[in-house]
């Protein structure tokens, strides 16, 4: 479909921990384990709303009055393809697709920011 990037396919972790108060851990089916903070997750949150924040130069998050110390209030698998995060802000409308995950964090050992076959968008 136009207009859309490719995700690259991954599996779903085998392990999926939500500390409500600090962050989420993913262990995957090849043993890696790949930590994001509740503040990384919420900042970068994918939905339309965010994502037009972000484009327009504003933070996805805080917004103002949002609540401090952030929270995942709960969260949901969403098939086999992600979860999705009910923020103490109110906000729950992020996806956050399982390859999306992993590709943050294959990004960030990745010493060359942008390599050969990268494209942005």
């Amino acid at each position: 479909m136009a207009g859309f990037p490719d995700i690259p396919e991954a599996p779903s972790p085998t392990e999926v921990e939500l500390d409500r108060a600090s962050g989420l851990t993913l262990t995957w089916p090849d043993g890696t384990t790949d930590r994001f903070d509740l503040e990384e997750l919420r900042f970068n949150c994918p939905c339309a709303g965010c994502r037009g924040r972000r484009e327009q130069g504003l933070d996805a998050w805080p917004t103002p009055g949002a609540p401090q110390p952030l929270r995942a209030e709960s969260a949901e698998l969403v098939g086999a393809w992600g979860m999705q995060i009910r923020w103490n802000d109110g906000h729950e409308t992020g996806i956050y697709a399982w390859s999306m995950l992993r590709a943050w964090r294959a990004t960030d050992a990745d010493p060359d920011p942008n390599p050969p076959d990268s494209h942005q968008t």
